[in-house]
């Protein structure tokens, strides 16, 4: 899981479960082929209507997560005032994730921060807050507007 990842997980949106991918097809086993051989010496059989082809599932909604009451909840919970709401630092902090420079840094690139941000802090953070709301919204998260601006 990528540090992203865990910022999701954190707040939980994706718990990492990938549907399974149904089988592309079905390959017939070595003791098939003698038995086709043996059924086609055989009387004519009876013929077995086959079976129609599995409709593909459907893919499962996402669930939407109050991103801002589970954050506002966290804040309750801590004597320490975060403002996660303009401060990654806070908002990782918040989620008992690590929020040094060095971390920071870390899902910037995760992330795909340009270049010319990864010079200055301020503006890596700034770029990484606002990034991080949006692909938490793109996750699953409700995230208003405002803080997506």
């Amino acid at each position: 899981m990528g540090f992203f990842g865990s910022i999701l997980s954190k707040l939980g949106i994706g718990d990492g479960d990938a549907p399974s991918a149904a089988p592309a097809g079905i390959q017939r086993a070595p003791n098939m082929v003698e038995a086709e051989k043996r059924a086609a010496e055989a009387p004519a059989p009876v013929p077995v209507p086959e079976a129609a082809p599995a409709a593909p599932a459907a893919p499962a909604p996402i669930a939407v997560v109050d991103v801002v009451a589970k954050l506002e909840q966290l804040a309750a919970a801590r004597k320490q005032k975060l403002n996660w709401r303009v401060s990654i630092v806070d908002l990782l902090t918040l989620l008992d994730i690590d929020s040094s420079y060095a971390a920071r840094k870390e899902l910037a690139v995760e992330l795909g921060c340009p270049a010319e941000l990864m010079t200055e802090s301020a503006k890596m953070n700034m770029w990484l807050h606002k990034t991080v709301l949006a692909k938490i919204a793109q996750n699953g998260g409700n995230v208003p507007q405002d803080l997506l601006d």
